[in-house]
This record gives structure tokens, sequence and C-alpha cells, in this order.
């Protein structure tokens, strides 16, 4: 049985090492955060874990220097005839493994195959079995439970923004963000082969895809009709013959589900980006050899000029913020400030997310969080991990 080193981000004092009391709170709770009132300095304390760990290839995130492209030619052979012999996706609600190959890392994501989550995947850990997943739920339960290794999520996109709905999943489940994917989004017109794209009276794609494609759409001038996912639209075309029917998706929907390429990159902004977070059971031990990024949540005590002194940490040390996304909190989205003119005035008490380039082994990231404790009730680090600079 092999030991394994885990590391917990903890503060301690400069002078003289006190018994740490870490506030870790409910494993699903909304409001579970390291409570971090009477410390300093930010140390790394390595815990040993007696759980057996079988090795696994392609550990490291970002390895391979391949392309997406040449991914999707080694993992796809061609159209499935049987549609059900596609992996079934996972359910936050009847979880099952199936089978596993314990040489390979196992990757969940939302969605099914063909879809740019997948394509993330596959660009994060090129050697990777993709499990597919009906909802992010569902994937962040599959990791926890040890049914997968890691987790490909969206959290924010170029165009259509930060994907909320991940936010706030960070905080319900304890997992660690071990890495970021971005990956340039190539939106492209499938449709069944033979059939011209000026013959389509209707295509089908996420809502997002289609408002993407807004000016080809509206040249093309078809009906819209939303679904859940881009790959399903091609799954979905495909399946039922739908001849007056296109799909917005990739071209790897288009290869796994006998589609014609109608036309390419047909999104109105070329420059179209997703990001995803590569979420694990267990943080990394951050280092100084490579760019890092930090992700932190954080709420802050009422007052004038709270959130100016908050940011105002990591500009005193030349620290650059790459994100700053704030959500009501679910468990007190509403504080009372009684001295109002007109009886008890409400308004939102915010979570605040941030992302910063700095690796928590860099003592300036360290005396920022120390700093900021002066001025938050809680703070929680959600991960410190290598930057992803390849597009």
């Amino acid at each position: 049985m092999a030991l394994k080193a885990v590391p917990i981000w903890a503060c301690c004092t400069n002078q003289q090492h006190r018994s740490l009391k870490l506030d870790y709170g409910s494993r699903h709770s909304g409001s579970s955060f390291l409570n971090f009132r009477a410390h300093r300095k930010w140390e790394c304390l390595v815990v040993l874990s007696d759980r057996a760990i079988t090795p696994v290839e392609d550990e490291e995130p970002l390895a391979s220097p391949g392309t997406v492209e040449d991914t999707q030619i080694i993992q796809s052979k061609g159209f499935h005839g049987d549609l059900q012999s596609l992996p079934k996706p996972l359910s936050a609600t009847d979880p099952s493994c199936g089978h596993r190959d314990g040489s390979k890392v196992r990757v969940a994501y939302q969605g099914i195959p063909g879809s740019y989550s997948e394509a993330a995947a596959l660009k994060a850990y090129p050697k990777c079995e993709t499990v597919p997943c009906d909802q992010f739920e569902a994937a962040f339960k599959a990791v926890e439970l040890w049914l997968v290794d890691k987790a490909v999520l969206p959290i924010e996109n170029s165009v259509g923004g930060s994907i909320h709905r991940n936010y706030d999943l960070l905080l319900r489940h304890r997992l660690h963000i071990v890495g970021e994917v971005q990956l340039l989004v190539n939106h492209c017109l499938l449709g069944l082969p033979g059939i011209r794209k000026e013959e389509l009276k209707r295509v089908v794609s996420h809502p997002q895809a289609l408002e993407q494609c807004n000016v080809m759409l509206n040249k093309l001038g078809v009906a819209r009709v939303s679904s859940d996912d881009t790959s399903i639209a091609a799954q979905i075309v495909a399946s039922e013959g739908m001849r007056d029917a296109g799909a917005v998706a990739s071209a790897r929907a288009a290869e796994i589900y006998g589609l014609s390429i109608l036309a390419e990159r047909i999104q109105d902004d070329p420059d179209n980006i997703t990001r995803y977070l590569i979420l694990a059971r267990e943080p990394i031990i951050p280092g100084t050899d490579r760019p890092y990024k930090t992700s932190i949540v954080f709420t802050l005590e009422e007052g004038p000029g709270v959130l100016f002194k908050a940011l105002g940490v990591f500009a005193l040390r030349e620290i650059n913020l790459t994100k700053i996304e704030s959500r009501p909190q679910e468990k007190r989205p509403l504080r009372v400030v009684d001295d109002s003119n007109k009886g008890s005035a409400k308004y939102f008490d915010y979570l605040f997310y941030i992302d910063f380039e700095a690796s928590m082994a860099d003592p300036r990231a360290q005396y920022a969080l120390g700093h900021l404790q002066e001025f938050a009730r809680l703070i929680r680090v959600l991960g410190c991990y290598p930057m992803d600079t390849d597009l």
C-alpha cells in the first residue's frame, strides 16, 4: 500500500507554530470554508494518506504537445451506425462506473461524445478515457465517488460569459482545481450527406451556440431549435434523418454521427474561447517552475471601501487579477441594515471569486492572503494550478 502526500493550505503565525484549527464545515455545504481568523502566514501542510494509489498514465495535464485535432483522429474512426454503442452518460442520481481500464486516466465531462467539453478533456489528457455525464453535478459526483479520476468542466466563455452553475457547484462539493484548459471554439454547420445549406429550414443546437452564429443563421433565414448540447443536436439530426434540418456543432461531432460539414467557423467572433477547469479529489503541490494561477473565494465584513481594500492587497504586491466574479450567498442572500432612514434596508450579501497570477509557493501570494483575512469573514482556496498558455 502506497502512501500519498496530500497538501492542505493553512495559516500559522510567523513566530510560533500554534495548533491549527481548520474549519472545513460540512462536506457538501455551500458555506464550507477554511476559517483563518487569527493567523498570518500561509503554509502548506503535507498529510500522508494510507489509501492505495493505482498508477495511471498521463497524470500531468497539458503534457503532450499534440493538438486536439490529432487526438480526434485517434479517438474516432467514423460514424457509429448503432448509436446505442456510444457510452451512456453518467447520471447524478444513478452513477455507474461501467468498464474501467486502470491504465488510463478517466476524465468526466458534461455532454455526449463530440461535445466541446470532450475536446477539452482530450486536450488536457490526450490518452485519457473520457466519461460523458448528463449534468454538471453528475461530473462532480463521479469524481467524489471515485468513478473517475478527474472532471473537465467549463467555467467561462469569451462571448457568453461565466457559467454560474459551476461556480455554485465548486462550493457544494469538496473538489480542488488542479488545472485549466482554454479551447478555441470552431462552430460548424452540419447536415445529412448530400444536403446543401440552402435547403435547410431549421438549425438545432445549444442556445448559446445559436446566439454565437447569428450572422450566418440570419443570412440563411432558418428557424432555430434549442437543444441541451451541441453534440446532442448533431445526434438528433443524424438519428432522425432530418433532411431539412442542420446542427451547429463541432467537426468531431460530424465525424462521430456521420454528418457532412456544410460550413466551418460560422461563429460571429473568430476568437471564441471557452475556459475549462480540471477538478480532482486532491490538490497539487504548487511550484514556481512555470506560470501558476490561484483561485479563491471569500466574503467580506460590512463597511465602506471594504472591497477596494480587499482588492488592494493584490495590487500592493503587484499580483495580477485575471478574473473577478460575484455571486449572492445561497444560505444568506440578504443582509439587513437596521439604521436606515426607512426601517430595515436589505441588500445582497456576496461571495467573491478571484483568480490571480501567482503560485501559493510565492511569498507574495501568502502575504496577500494573510492581509486579505483582515477584511474577509471567510476565505477558501479553490486551487493553485499551472496556467494554460497554449491555444
